[in-house]
This record gives structure tokens, C-alpha cells and sequence, in this order.
């Protein structure tokens, strides 16, 4: 099982999207750990995309980030990282394919409604920054048994 951090972002709030995302993640198997509704502060964010902190749309995505509510989550699944990535799409809804979540909901070259992390290190970290440990349920889906095969579930 592999763990990803997911953020749907103001403009997947905003637009009443988060019901509609977050049953594509249940459905496909995948298994909320941790969710938090919250508004950003723009310490945290800076933590968060530390990466992009030199280029040139920083500062107007730490204000969007910042600008809403949005609702980040910790799923768990067996390569939940490379799963969710390819769910959601690539990056400007107008390149995404049809079924993706950027595909079916975005257009702009802005607004692209998700986070994702992109690696195991980069989940480990985000969710670290998120979450505390105690924040992060254990639990299993009776349903999981439907899901995975059984060498999946260990």
C-alpha cells in the first residue's frame, strides 16, 4: 500500500466539485486515511511549494491557494501516487484527456482544480506537512476484499 497527498484546490470548492472527485478516488479502490477542510495559511503553502519558489507564478498560486477553502486528503492504495496522477490528468485541463478529472472539469491554464504528489518522497512530505501522525487513520474497507487481489492486501 502506498500513501499520496491530495489538495482539491479553491477552484474544485468553489465550484462544488469535491463530492464528484472524491467519489472517482472511492471508487476507483482508493482509501481516504486523512481529510482536512481548511483555509491555507501562506507559511504553510510556502513550505508546500518550496520547489517553485524562483519561478515566476509563485506568488499568484500562493494567493490562490490561499484565497479559499480547499480540502486536502491523505489516500492510501496500492500505487495510489502513480494512479491518482494518471486520474487526474495533465496538468491545464485543456491538454488533459476525456475521464480525467482535469479532462472532464478543467479548461484553464490556471485553474487545474487538484494537487497531487508526485513521488514517495514528495507524499511522505506533503502528507507530514498536512497531517500529524495521530491525524492519519488505520482502518480497512470491508470492500477492499472486491478491490485487490489478495496478494495486494498482504
Amino acid at each position: 500500500m502506498e500513501r499520496t497527498l491530495i489538495i482539491l484546490k479553491p477552484d474544485a470548492v468553489q465550484r462544488g466539485l469535491m463530492g464528484k472527485i472524491l467519489t472517482r478516488f472511492e471508487e476507483k479502490g482508493l482509501k481516504v486515511v486523512g481529510a482536512r477542510f481548511a483555509k491555507l495559511s501562506e507559511d504553510l503553502l510556502a513550505q508546500h511549494y518550496q520547489d517553485h519558489k524562483e519561478r515566476p507564478f509563485y506568488k499568484g498560486l500562493v494567493r490562490f491557494m490561499s484565497e479559499s477553502p480547499v480540502l486536502v486528503m491523505a489516500l492510501e492504495g496500492v500505487g495510489a501516487i502513480s494512479v491518482c496522477r494518471k486520474m487526474l490528468g495533465a496538468t491545464f485541463g485543456r491538454d488533459a484527456e476525456p475521464g480525467t478529472i482535469r479532462g472532464d472539469f478543467g479548461i484553464s491554464r490556471s485553474y487545474n482544480l487538484v494537487h497531487g504528489s508526485d513521488s514517495p518522497e514528495a507524499a511522505q512530505r506533503e502528507i507530514g506537512l498536512f497531517f500529524d501522525a495521530e491525524e492519519i487513520v488505520e482502518w480497512h474497507p470491508a470492500g477492499h476484499t472486491w478491490v485487490y487481489d489478495a496478494e495486494d492486501l498482504g
